[in-house]
């Protein structure tokens, strides 16, 4: 298999409620989006809504409750004030804080916020890793 993330399917509650909040925070739904299901090109891959149940019913699997799930999103800026700027944007967009900007154990510094379906997205500044000129993230070299 070739190395790959496509597209991040988010099961939510509403779309339209998460649509707009995302558009809130600057992602530009596509045409391709419907009532059901909204399409947001993240930098490379596809951030997509999708009703929980329905996205439950096509994966085979039981719905369950909303909660901690084990998994985050993040979104990666350039400064310590750029993580505080943008968990701002996206209390006012609707989130919930979770965890407001500060020194990260690993040397950087982060937030959390949850969107309105509780997904939980880390804003991080990661001084070892940074942007490229396209807001890409840059690794470190493959170890040998």
């Amino acid at each position: 298999m070739e190395p790959r993330v496509s597209f991040i399917t988010l099961g939510v509650d509403d779309v339209g409620r998460s649509r707009k909040f995302y558009e809130a925070l600057g992602f530009k739904a596509s045409s391709a989006s419907q009532k059901d299901v909204a399409f947001f090109d993240a930098g490379g891959v596809v951030l997509a809504l999708f009703g929980r149940a329905a996205l439950a019913e096509d994966a085979a699997v039981t719905a369950g409750s909303p909660g901690f799930s084990g998994v985050a999103l993040a979104h990666n800026v350039n400064s310590e004030a750029d993580v505080d700027e943008v968990l701002r944007e996206a209390v006012a967009a609707g989130a919930r804080l979770l965890k407001p900007g500060q020194k990260a154990f690993w040397g950087g510094y982060s937030g959390y916020f949850a969107d309105p379906d509780d997904h939980l997205w880390e804003v991080a500044f990661n001084p070892f890793m940074p942007l490229d000129a396209n807001g890409r993230v840059r690794l470190p070299a493959p170890s040998a």
